[in-house]
């Protein structure tokens, strides 16, 4: 396992390092292999985590850090391949070579950032990694080069930066209450501070747990952090958008966790979990009411993200093991189907060369396949069956129920139909409404029809089925070594 967790680090740098070199048409192919390489890795590591962890120098890999890694991989290996027909659209263009240098060179290292981060051992090493996330993925926000772009991504990195700072600080605090107990020489790393974390200090583990949401929330998408967000997804590309959804946000979410771990272990799962409660809550309530009034596509979609990060927090927050299990594998379903929601998004932008929802009409027609599939994605994310989110939700509420949390349990369910409602009645408008009459002709974007950008949905679709119905056997062993870490058990 010590390859496997070798070339996962080091991987997706191949093909980072062919884009500068190599012309644009060989960089697509070989970010298309990488992604494809990674996911098989990913999933070498998932018999191995679900038995115990997997130790390798300044890597390593147990059940909870592996769960996030399969959700990057996936949805890397589907963006990569997305990526060739989304960008067939630019090539045309007398730019096109140094956009997709730009492009490819940025999406490999994003990809690499978000495989790294759940590898490090060390809270001091995961916020470098979460760090770096923020500076790349900013420059592949502006990307487009449009004044929307580069606005966008300004603000991201003002808030991300603002943000990580008050993580810095929570791991300064952190690293203080370890101090205490280990002495000033140890590195962060998880497991001493989890065998010390009965030791450590009340007040400093409380202060930067809630630093922690706080800082690290911001880019997550935790209200009321979350106001970068929405603009970036919007106009970021969709391949990009969908690795920022699909990945980015939970890749931060795997931060809070660790902080969540020392915390419950000092202090018990009572306070954290109240802290997430609250912030959960809060996400779900504005998402909700986001989304029953939205105009563009891609932010519909963004607050859409909003809504399942604060279903994770909540799911967190009742602490029950069926609840931690049922996070973790929302963790995978919402990285599969959000990146299914994007591609499809951007599918009909090429399409129809418009994100604004009321003048996309007719998508079934003009995108016979990705129209279709677009509306299952949305279908799966507003947690219909046979798809994984429904099981996934099904299991954070009956933890909550099991806990005694009935009001929250509630209030979820309540929030996440009024979410189904706003995304089900674009989706069907987008999708199943006839355009006027002249509106579809000569709509043949170069790519929009491409194989490329439909095959990787539709092996997205298929997962999500497989989640909903019977996850294989070494990835429920997984989920349920995953939870039992989360929670403090053996």
């Amino acid at each position: 396992m010590t390859v496997v967790l070798t070339l996962l680090a080091v991987l997706p740098l191949l093909p980072a390092a062919a884009a500068l070199a190599a012309p644009p048409r060989p960089a697509q192919y070989l970010t298309a292999a990488s992604g494809v390489a990674c996911f098989v890795l990913a999933c070498a590591l998932v018999p191995g985590a679900g038995r115990g962890e997997l130790h390798t120098g300044i890597l390593r890999a147990d059940a909870l850090s592996t769960v996030f890694v399969l959700a990057t991989a996936f949805v890397y290996a589907g963006c990569a391949a997305h990526s060739i027909g989304y960008l067939r659209h630019d090539e045309r263009s007398h730019d096109f070579p140094r956009y997709a240098r730009r492009f490819y060179l940025g999406l490999n290292l994003f990809a690499w950032s978000m495989l790294c981060a759940p590898l490090v051992d060390g809270l001091a090493l995961l916020w470098v990694a979460v760090e770096v996330t923020t500076v790349i993925s900013a420059l592949l926000v502006a990307v487009e080069n449009t004044e929307g772009a580069t606005e966008a991504a300004w603000k991201y990195v003002l808030i991300a930066s603002a943000g990580l700072g008050v993580a810095l600080l929570a791991t300064i605090f952190m690293y203080y209450a370890g101090s205490q107990v280990l002495g000033q020489t140890y590195d962060l790393g998880f497991a001493p501070l989890l065998d010390a974390a009965a030791r450590l200090p009340h007040t400093a583990v409380r202060l930067s747990f809630v630093l922690a949401v706080l800082g690290f929330g911001t880019k997550v998408g935790l209200v009321p952090v979350h106001t970068w967000l929405p603009d970036a997804h919007a106009e970021a590309p969709s391949p990009v958008s969908a690795m920022l959804s699909g990945s980015l946000l939970a890749i931060s979410f795997y931060a809070v966790l660790r902080y969540y771990q020392v915390t419950a272990a000092a202090l018990g799962p009572r306070f954290p979990g109240t802290v997430l409660l609250v912030f959960g809550i809060a996400s779900l309530l504005l998402a909700a009411l986001y989304v029953l009034d939205q105009h563009d596509i891609k932010r519909l979609l963004a607050y859409s993200s909003v809504e399942h990060m604060g279903i994770l927090a909540v799911g967190v927050g009742f602490g029950a093991p069926i609840a931690l299990a049922g996070v973790l594998l929302h963790v995978l379903a919402h990285a599969a189907a959000k990146g299914n929601a994007f591609m499809g998004a951007g599918a009909l932008v090429r399409a129809f060369r418009t994100k604004e929802i009321h003048r996309l009409r007719g998508a079934a027609r003009v995108l016979p396949w990705s129209g279709p599939m677009f509306l299952a994605a949305i279908l799966a994310l507003s947690a219909l069956p046979p798809f994984g989110i429904f099981r996934s939700e099904f299991q954070i509420v009956a933890g909550g129920l099991r806990s005694g949390h009935y009001g929250p349990a509630a209030a979820l369910v309540v929030l996440v139909t009024c979410a189904f409602l706003g995304l089900a009645i674009a989706a069907t408008q987008v999708v199943l409404t006839p355009a006027p009459a002249g509106v579809t002709e000569g709509l043949r974007e170069p790519g929009a029809r491409s194989v490329w950008m439909v095959v990787p949905v539709l092996v997205g679709l298929l997962a999500l089925v497989v989640l909903g119905l019977h996850p294989p056997a070494a990835l429920a062993d997984l989920l349920a070594r995953g939870a039992a870490e989360l929670g403090g058990r053996p």
